[in-house]
């Protein structure tokens, strides 16, 4: 991070009130192009006051916003979605340019942020609350949901468009005011999402956008004016995200790191497991909580399956993420391409054999990215750091278990509980799995059992901290709070006549 940065780089400032920021910034970041290895843009850094400043504007909204009728509400969502699915590729290109995924995941990642777009145009439906007549005599009781206010999301780097999807789509519509602080590392997708809001009609100051660091982040867990707070990163972060906000009064959901399992039985189709274990441990060159980190094979597997995936492994075309063909990009920053080297340096010197070493790959014209190949371990064991800590990189562990009951002690032992995966063709042996394992999101012949919109998204253990998982239900129930009433009315009076067909509005 610097003060100043050269006059060629362009500025992403923050978003308030409907329109780009004009008051003052006291810091700067500059955010890289990671195959490039170059900045390409700087970004504003929000202190207190910037922050303080868009909540301002937030509430002044919140207040009409959240009287708004959910008829309207729905229509400016609708129009949002058909903006999102019409720049689709502008969106993808953005990501592909400051995070560095290859285009064909940027699309992938959008594609999947707009089923939660579409999911929370169905809020008039799923908003509707219960009600029973005669409780008592001449007496009714029903319940109601209510929005919250002022609410906000600290989103991580590695999906920039959908992981704030899963979020702010839900809370406006639910008839909350929004602040999203996106990672300093790739803020524009962020951005370019504002500009499609208003166009869509989205009143001013209902979403914001404040850029920054721990700063910002601080400044929104500390501020009284926002109600609740929704966090997607590292679990180190995770925990303290939850243990600050509730610490001022609000509700938060923080979603925490992963270290994903995926057991290959020896009956399983290898080819198919071959395809998923490169997929879910390449893709995104591994930047992705869902990301399989270990493939614990389950007796003979190893020596069967490794081949495939080896084979699989080197067709594999690392290169920039907008080149035709490319299945892997580089990661997103040099500090967190060191930290993934120092993860495999480490495995080596733990005694696991490195049976690809990606630390090799050099990708012509791009000498200064941060380029990255597969990397793939086998004879891993549970004592080494490549095996216990998320790496956050093309790094798949594999181990060997005898049986089905180590290979799910391995699971069940581990501080993480985000995803997890069995490929089998015993459908006992499946149903037996997804009983005992203990995990947010389980796949079965799945490698990356990412929930649709209307489910929810989240772990166990160390990969959640709060009770509540992200979209779906339990994103709707997140963003509102309950509230029961008993009635008790004379006899209703008509007055008036009005032979008009009746209008929403």
């Amino acid at each position: 991070m610097a003060p100043t940065a050269p006059v060629s780089l362009s500025n992403i400032t923050h978003w308030i009130g409907g329109k780009p920021w004009s008051g003052p910034v006291d810091r700067w970041g500059d955010v890289y192009n990671p195959a490039r290895g170059e900045p390409s843009a700087r970004v504003a850094f929000a202190e207190a006051a910037t922050v303080a400043a868009a909540v301002a504007a937030a509430t002044d909204a919140a207040r009409s916003w959240g009287r708004t009728s959910l008829a309207a509400r729905a229509r400016i969502l609708f129009a949002f979605r058909e903006l999102v699915e019409r720049r689709k590729r502008d969106l993808a290109e953005i990501l592909t340019r400051e995070h560095g995924k290859v285009l064909s995941d940027a699309m992938g990642e959008v594609s999947r942020g707009l089923e939660v777009v579409e999911f929370a145009c169905g809020l008039p439906h799923l908003l509707k609350g219960e009600f029973s007549e005669n409780v008592s005599t001449d007496v009714d009781s029903y319940s109601i949901r209510q929005p919250l206010g002022v609410v906000a999301g600290i989103t991580p780097f590695n999906f920039p468009a959908m992981v704030p999807m899963w979020m702010y789509p839900l809370a406006i519509a639910c008839g909350n005011a929004f602040i999203l602080k996106p990672s300093e590392k790739d803020p524009s997708a962020a951005q370019f999402c504002a500009e499609l809001l208003a166009e869509a009609g989205l009143p001013p100051g209902v979403f914001s956008v404040v850029h920054g660091d721990k700063a910002a982040v601080d400044a929104i867990l500390a501020h009284q004016g926002i109600q609740a707070v929704s966090f997607v990163g590292s679990t180190p972060i995770a925990r303290y995200i939850y243990e600050t906000g509730t610490r001022h009064g609000k509700r938060v959901q923080a979603l925490g790191g992963a270290k994903n399992h995926m057991i290959v039985l020896p009956d399983a189709d290898l080819d198919l497991a071959a395809d998923a274990a490169v997929n879910a441990a390449y893709g995104s060159t591994g930047q992705r909580c869902m990301a399989i980190s270990v493939l614990v094979a389950v007796g003979d597997v190893a020596d069967r399956l490794l081949p495939r995936v080896r084979e699989r492994v080197r067709a594999l075309k690392v290169a920039e993420g907008l080149e035709p063909g490319a299945d892997m990009g580089p990661l997103v920053t040099r500090e967190h391409f060191a930290r993934v080297i120092s993860y495999v340096e480490q495995g080596q010197a733990a005694g696991a054999e490195l049976l690809e070493d990606g630390r090799q790959l050099r990708v012509p014209g791009h000498e200064r990215g941060f380029f990255l190949g597969p990397c793939l371990f086998d004879r891993v064991t549970p004592d080494m750091t490549i095996y216990t800590d998320e790496i956050f990189g093309p790094v798949l562990s594999v181990v060997r278990a005898e049986s089905y009951t180590e290979a799910l002690r391995l699971v069940n032992e581990s501080a993480f509980a985000n995803g997890v995966a069995i490929f089998t063709n015993d459908g006992g042996a499946a149903r037996r799995f997804q009983m005992e394992v203990q995990a947010g999101m389980v796949g079965i012949n799945v490698p990356i059992p990412v929930p649709m919109a209307y489910y929810s998204f989240g772990g166990w253990k160390s990969s959640l901290f709060g009770d509540a998982h992200v979209y779906g239900r339990e994103g709707i129930h997140f963003y509102t709070r309950g509230k029961v009433i008993t009635s008790r009315w004379p006899d209703p009076r008509h007055r008036g006549v009005n032979l008009g067909f009746p209008q929403m509005s």
